[in-house]
């Protein structure tokens, strides 16, 4: 069979975007179909880059996708590769042509290094990248706590008071974007958001239709901040009843006090009310303000390793 590797078709290729891309990661166990109104909302985000994108089609049938994608806001010169094969097409071939297409799109476009994802356990994408002179610069754990007892006197700070993110008030929408912005400016791959990203962010997200952020506030100043979400679709799809803490951040003063404690259990706490018996966040295993350490005091294990792989270009 001969593989065809084309661009994709703003206005046409929606449709197929997402039928490839739904039984691509299909046997991923944190991932839920999406429906193409999604998958338009989605675009709508400030920033959104429309192009880098190619379908790979054997005999005409489209088997695979792969987003080369570039933040023009960035000026690191890193661009970011996302790719995904039909199961029954894997191991042909489509893969390693994937990424080679990818890559050279990204120098194209002139990014000087690209980056890409993967679980740990698919060894055949370790493989991969690894093959193709990828680096691993980082790994990501994905955790996992039971929520049928969310624990208390783990250092919390008992001074902290939590309080809702008004959406309807402009002023929470910008503490939110500082607050974000301060928190991560040493993490890696951070870039600072606009307020546009993170109005849109707040109020559009397609995915997430039950989402709440909340503050921390410390003698009277707003140091921390957190936010939760709920699939209901991915729920009612797996049966189960999960929620995510989204983010979580604590400026840098205010670390190794109980903020973040006292805003993860704070977030737990929130999603067991709205009957969820799981909660899920990942975490960057190298993170500078240890979070790892926290989530694990609180109460949450392990459940994935996820690898970074970068290379020149």
């Amino acid at each position: 069979m001969a593989l065809n590797m084309r661009r994709y078709s703003r206005g046409t290729d929606e449709p197929v975007w997402v039928d490839v891309i739904n039984a691509a990661y299909r046997d991923d166990e944190d991932f839920r179909s999406i429906t193409l109104d999604e998958f338009l909302l989605e675009q709508n985000r400030p920033g959104f880059d429309f192009d880098g994108r190619f379908i790979a089609e054997l005999d005409g049938r489209p088997v695979a996708m792969v987003h080369a994608s570039v933040d023009r806001a960035r000026t690191d010169g890193q661009g970011f590769i996302r790719f995904g094969v039909i199961p029954e097409f894997r191991g042909r071939g489509v893969e390693k042509q994937l990424m080679e297409t990818a890559l050279e799109e990204l120098k194209a476009r002139g990014m000087t290094t690209g980056q890409a994802g993967t679980e740990s356990a698919k060894e055949d994408n370790v493989r991969l990248l690894e093959g193709l002179g990828f680096k691993r610069i980082r790994v990501f754990s994905l955790m996992e706590m039971d929520l049928a007892e969310v624990p208390r006197h783990v250092g919390e700070n008992k001074e902290v008071t939590i309080r809702p993110l008004r959406l309807d008030v402009d002023e929470d929408i910008q503490l939110f974007d500082r607050l974000h912005n301060e928190s991560f400016s040493e993490h890696f791959n951070f870039r600072p958001h606009t307020l546009e990203e993170t109005r849109h962010r707040l109020l559009n997200n397609p995915y997430l239709k039950q989402r709440e952020s909340f503050f921390a506030v410390l003698n009277g100043d707003s140091v921390g901040y957190v936010g939760v979400g709920i699939d209901e679709k991915y729920n009612l799809e797996r049966n189960t009843r999960i929620g995510w803490a989204t983010v979580i951040g604590v400026l840098k003063p205010y670390r190794s006090a109980g903020v973040g404690t006292s805003l993860i259990l704070h977030a737990v706490e929130n999603l067991k009310g709205k009957g969820m018996t799981r909660a899920l966040l990942g975490v960057d295993d190298n993170n500078t303000t240890r979070a790892i350490g926290v989530y694990e005091k609180v109460g949450f294990t392990v459940k994935r390793k996820d690898f970074v792989y970068q290379r020149s270009l």
